[in-house]
């Protein structure tokens, strides 16, 4: 059935042979040269992101410990050398499940399982290294096997979500038909390779020979330390954002980021309004946002590319730059006194006194690991009531308001020039209503001294508002120099008339980054096709099979069975919409949104009385769905 669906979708052309690059040859055979550095990042979180269970990996305590929550229970223990975790779910089944591997190092440690040959998920009752106990990640949730988001489900698959920045050169391997998984790595953990590119022709390099064309010169596809702070942030990202892989696997490093992910842009669920963090988005969304990343500051400023270390301790890692002496590298900084009560009006070597406490507010995700958000502001709670944002004076001072920390932060800088308008203003007008909030959407969108991200995200609030004259006044951002701009300004171009929506979208199909051409191919996918001369035709169906390739690489998501079947309406086959939608109850059953939908198109594929067997399931799986009571009533027989 499922193959089937993709002929009908997904025509898997021959894939382009990738550029050529070395081969992979492990870490271990980089610490002879690198002595130094293999120390150092031995103790690390990359080196220690994804390890072989061992006395000195596995953290947890497997000697006849137990865990109960929500009616299930797991005992953890050691027999003859195994480790497994015995676990009865809250349905009464048991299954033993011998331990596969271990990921992280602090503050949790978590547990992988094979559930099937191939198949690892992420176990949710984690270590917690600091406390020494078992704790469960999602106390609050009632998750029965048969929810996605149980541990044995699509969610919580190691293959498809997370190991892909847990291993070096690794491929996904799904297959289609068995949906099972035959993934491969070349080591587990973050390995200098997964930085630095396959590491053979740098070998060859050592023994005298010319890397090839394309490779550095000591025989990388990623050079480091070279004055690219660009390319090197952008390395980083691959793994430290909130972002969809477009390729299966990891991406040869040196690869640039928007051909490689479509970033996740400021969005409600994710960011608040004014673009501090939420949920868990890691990194490199808040660092776009910041000064810093505008004025060149790159990771290494302030990380130490191999240890786990800062380079620099409590505010000495700000005061490298922000002080009287300053930072010849970066000369538009205020030369002055910062770790000082005259600025952050507190008690020397307090709490409050410390740089991160009022610029990078923290917030805890996975029940205990705080997270700090890289965006680098100046609070502003006077703007609190307007975009429903916190601030980092009321999350230490919780038992005062927003216009209390607005009047102290007044009464110490009476004439800040930090107070004027901001981008949090519009961006959450415009969540709450684009239509009204459209004129200064549109300004925030045009403004090129705002960050890229926030004027990708004033023309995503712009979609459902979308009209022929809001595509005209948007065109211009189609060439503009930041990629996350150009991609979300293809999406308002539906709504333009099919002559210009065509001339705009073809240099688009053609950008240089991929992650635009597939926003580009899905808004061609509403131009009739014989609007398209010749010409315009192939690079459409070009960049369309690119799109489709891409789908192809996350075909084990529920979502993007949601992206097939839209795309298989557009294009009314109803058929091949139907198959994708049983692909997502198949996958998830919990996804209401899917289930109306299959049951009107099992009723026009197969008529219906399959419609109504097709409705009893799906009130089996959520009784409640209103949309599926509606069509109750309209299918009784």
């Amino acid at each position: 059935m499922m193959t089937r669906a993709l002929a009908l979708l997904l025509p898997l052309l021959a894939t382009a042979l990738p550029a050529q690059v070395p081969d992979y040859i492990g870490s271990e055979a980089c610490t002879a040269c690198h002595e130094e550095e293999a120390a150092a990042w031995s103790r690390s979180h990359h080196a220690l992101a994804w390890t072989e269970p061992g006395t000195d990996t596995m953290l947890g305590d497997f000697d006849g410990t137990s865990f109960a929550h929500d009616g299930m229970e797991v005992i953890f223990s050691r027999e003859g050398g195994e480790v497994s975790a015995r676990v009865t779910e809250n349905d009464g089944i048991t299954t033993t499940y011998p331990l596969h591997s271990v990921v992280g190092i602090a503050p949790l440690q978590q547990y992988l399982f094979e559930t099937e040959p191939g198949r690892l998920q992420s176990f949710d009752v984690t270590w917690d290294v600091e406390r020494q106990e078992w704790y469960h990640l999602y106390p609050d949730q009632h998750l029965p096997p048969d929810d996605g988001l149980h541990w044995t489900g699509p969610y919580k698959n190691w293959n498809a979500r997370c190991a892909e920045c847990h291993a070096t050169g690794y491929e996904k391997n799904y297959g289609l038909q068995t949906r099972r998984y035959r993934s491969t790595q070349v080591e587990i953990g973050v390995g200098c390779e997964a930085c630095h590119g396959p590491g053979a022709a740098h070998v060859e390099w050592t023994t005298g020979k010319a890397p090839a064309e394309g490779l550095d010169a000591y025989g990388f596809t990623m050079s480091w330390g070279k004055g690219d702070t660009e390319a090197e942030i952008q390395q980083c990202a691959g793994c430290h954002s909130r972002r969809e892989a477009i390729l299966d696997g990891n991406p040869v490093p040196g690869t640039p980021f928007h051909d490689a992910y479509t970033l996740a842009l400021l969005r409600p669920g994710q960011y608040h309004a004014d673009g501090q963090i939420l949920d868990e988005v890691y990194v490199y969304g808040s660092f776009l946002q910041s000064k810093m990343y505008a004025q060149g500051v790159g990771c290494m400023n302030c990380h130490e590319p191999h240890s786990p270390d800062l380079k620099a301790t409590g505010n000495a890692i700000c005061t490298q730059c922000h002080s009287e002496a300053g930072n010849p590298d970066f000369p538009t900084l205020a030369l002055k006194e910062y770790d000082t009560p005259d600025h952050h009006n507190h008690p020397p070597g307090s709490d409050g006194a410390q740089c991160r406490a009022c610029h990078m507010i923290e917030r805890t995700y996975m029940g205990i690991d705080g997270r700090r958000d890289h965006s680098f502001r100046i609070p502003r709670p006077d703007l609190a009531a307007e975009t429903g944002s916190p601030d980092a004076c009321t999350d230490c001072h919780a038992d005062q308001s927003p216009d209390w920390a607005a009047a102290r932060i007044a009464e110490w800088f009476p004439d800040s020039q930090n107070r004027g308008p901001h981008f949090g203003q519009v961006l959450a007008a415009g969540r709450t209503d684009p239509q009204l909030a459209s004129t200064d959407l549109r300004a925030l969108a045009a403004d090129p001294g705002q960050p890229g991200i926030v004027r990708a995200t004033a023309l995503f609030l712009l979609e459902p508002v979308a009209d022929p004259a809001l595509a005209e006044a948007t065109a211009d951002l189609l060439s503009d120099p930041d990629p996350l701009v150009r991609m979300q300004a293809a999406a308002l171009q539906p709504a333009a008339p099919v002559p210009d929506r065509i001339a705009r979208l073809m240099p688009l199909l053609q950008d240089p980054m991929r992650s635009v051409r597939q926003s580009a191919a899905r808004t061609a996918l509403t131009i009739p096709p014989d609007a398209l001369g010749p010409s315009q035709a192939a690079i459409v169906r070009q960049a369309m099979t690119e799109w489709q390739r891409s789908l192809s690489n996350r075909l084990d998501f529920p979502e993007t069975h949601f992206v097939l079947g839209g795309m298989a309406l557009t294009m009314r086959n109803a058929e091949a919409a139907q198959r994708a939608f049983r692909e997502v109850v198949t996958l998830d059953p919990q996804r209401a949104e899917a289930w109306p939908m299959l049951v009107q198109l099992t009723e026009i594929v197969e008529g219906p009385d399959a419609a109504r067997r097709t409705l009893r399931e799906g009130l089996a799986r959520i009784p409640d769905h209103p949309g599926l009571a509606g069509l109750a009533t309209r299918l009784r027989p």
